[in-house]
């Protein structure tokens, strides 16, 4: 077994991640514009990013699911190994259930999502304000979960590369590796 993650696995990491860290400002920047085109337009490159992170999500998962990560280190106390596998675990639920949710948001608002303005996806449910109301409270409650799990996920990587001075964030940063 290798003590680095696959370069797929590398590649789908950074790629979801970057588009996390430009959905989640764009969500928060275009939530309380007024209603115009602009909003219009940038709530529908906020879907076409969350549509992609979904897909991206599920090709990781599959990835997985045949290629085993890496194992964590040893030395590691039980409890942070406990904390990492909980925190990845959920980062994965949510990076399917926020697209999710958003998508059953829009359908049940009656506005549906058209990913790269080319593909009309069909939608989840019918219109229904109260339930468009109550998803987009889901939505948002979601995310700022996710905000705080990758705040203690990044986090959790620096402390290993600062403070442990470990391989760990070298798993998912090859050129970091130690050249001792």
């Amino acid at each position: 077994m290798t003590d680095r993650y696959t370069r797929t696995a590398i590649t789908l990491h950074w790629i979801i991640a970057f588009l996390i860290f430009t959905a989640f400002p764009l969500g928060a920047y275009m939530h309380d514009l007024p209603l115009s085109p602009d909003k219009l337009r940038l709530y529908s490159y906020h879907k076409w990013i969350g549509v992609t992170i979904f897909l991206l999500a599920l090709t990781r998962i599959s990835w997985r699911t045949t290629h085993r990560p890496p194992p964590l280190l040893d030395a590691m106390p039980q409890w942070e190994k406990f904390a990492a596998h909980t925190v990845h675990y959920l980062l994965y639920v949510l990076i399917l259930a926020i697209p999710l949710s958003g998508w059953l948001m829009s359908s049940a608002k009656g506005v549906q999502t058209v990913w790269f303005g080319l593909l009309p996806l069909p939608d989840l449910v019918s219109k229904n304000k109260e339930l468009g109301d109550s998803l987009k409270a889901v939505h948002e409650s979601l995310n700022f979960l996710l905000f705080g799990l990758v705040l203690a996920h990044i986090g959790g990587a620096l402390k290993h590369q600062f403070i442990e001075h470990d391989d760990t964030l070298a798993r998912m940063l090859p050129f970091l590796r130690n050249k001792s």
